[in-house]
């Protein structure tokens, strides 16, 4: 079995998403392990957050910025709200939306257990409870919050199965708690509730109109000042990024590139790519939203250049799909 004090584990087991597994993942992150498991939006690597030596080996793991914070993960409300302070619009979102593909940024409480170096040295603290039952029943045995970026290396794409994990984090990490696809496919959506106006600091698996549904406004914009310290995870302009070169709203494909399409029609020059995938021959954008990840992995394994993206809609979802997108085309 791996050391889970190892900063290098000598393999990365695949455990089975039952009892054992669960124990087993539970286990290693009492002890300073590292492991990966689902949540309904990506998977993520998970790390005690209150041990600043196993955070420290998710940076060392995903080859991470410092100064970038980490969200921590908890079983249920209560436990988040034992974490942070929350001001009546933070508590009307955590009603409304937990379990669920939110992520709240709000004050740490003086007594949080988030430690220092998950918090990226803020004053505030990033809290999630995730709907994935096989999440849930790992943190409640875990018992303690568990620091959950997603588990692929810094500015890669994310992670939507066990294999895509692996594929990253192969023999840097103890486990993979293989939960199977996740269902949402995007990150959680970010709201900072820090005092004034709430903030959207990157859209995700919850929409606009549904955080102006509970809140009576559209949120405020992030703070212009994050893009060189971060308040919260997910904000660096380059992100989720394949080897390729990403090319958006592509109206046409250039013989050589890969195409990543959507909707029923096709970009002129689509024949000629060297690889083609849709991610909703529908129009679908929460099917879009699932496949993303994946999609972008399958074609940057064709071994292409550029990968040409097909315009998708702003609206519901296709924010959170354009806001991916736009940091995987970002310069790097």
């Amino acid at each position: 079995m791996n050391d889970p004090g190892s900063t290098v584990p000598a393999a990365t087991r695949r455990l089975a998403p039952d009892a054992s597994g669960l124990g087993e993942a539970a286990a290693l992150l009492r002890a300073g392990g590292l492991v990966a498991f689902p949540t309904e939006t990506v998977y993520g690597l998970g790390a005690d957050a209150t041990n600043d030596a196993a955070v420290a080996r998710i940076f060392a793991a995903k080859e991470r910025p410092r100064f970038n914070p980490l969200i921590a993960h908890l079983p249920d409300t209560e436990a988040a709200l034992a974490e942070g302070a929350f001001d009546a619009q933070a508590r009307r979102l955590a009603e409304a939306f937990w379990p669920g593909p939110l992520t709240l940024v709000v004050p740490a409480c003086p007594g949080t257990r988030v430690c220092d170096l998950a918090r990226a040295g803020l004053g505030s603290v990033a809290l999630r409870v995730p709907a994935h039952p096989l999440a849930r029943d790992l943190l409640a045995a875990a018992g303690r919050p568990v620091a959950a970026p997603s588990a692929n290396r810094s500015g890669r794409v994310s992670p939507t199965r066990a294999d895509h994990v692996l594929d990253d984090l192969a023999g840097r990490i103890a486990a993979v708690l293989d939960g199977g696809d996740t269902p949402v496919g995007v990150e959680s959506t970010v709201v900072a509730c820090l005092g004034g106006p709430p903030r959207l600091l990157r859209p995700g698996g919850i929409t606009r109109a549904a955080l102006r549904a509970v809140l009576g406004s559209d949120p405020a914009a992030p703070d212009p000042a994050d893009a060189d310290r971060p308040a919260g995870p997910g904000l660096l302009a380059s992100h989720y990024a394949p080897r390729a070169q990403v090319r958006l709203d592509a109206t046409h494909i250039e013989p050589g590139e890969a195409a990543l399409l959507f909707g029923p029609e096709r970009q002129p020059g689509h024949d000629r790519a060297r690889a083609a995938l849709n991610l909703s021959p529908s129009g679908d954008l929460a099917e879009a939203a699932a496949r993303l990840f994946g999609a972008l992995r399958d074609l940057d394994a064709a071994g292409t250049a550029t990968i040409a993206v097909a315009p998708i809609p702003a609206e519901g979802l296709g924010e959170a799909i354009r806001d991916r997108l736009a940091r995987a085309a970002a310069p790097r």
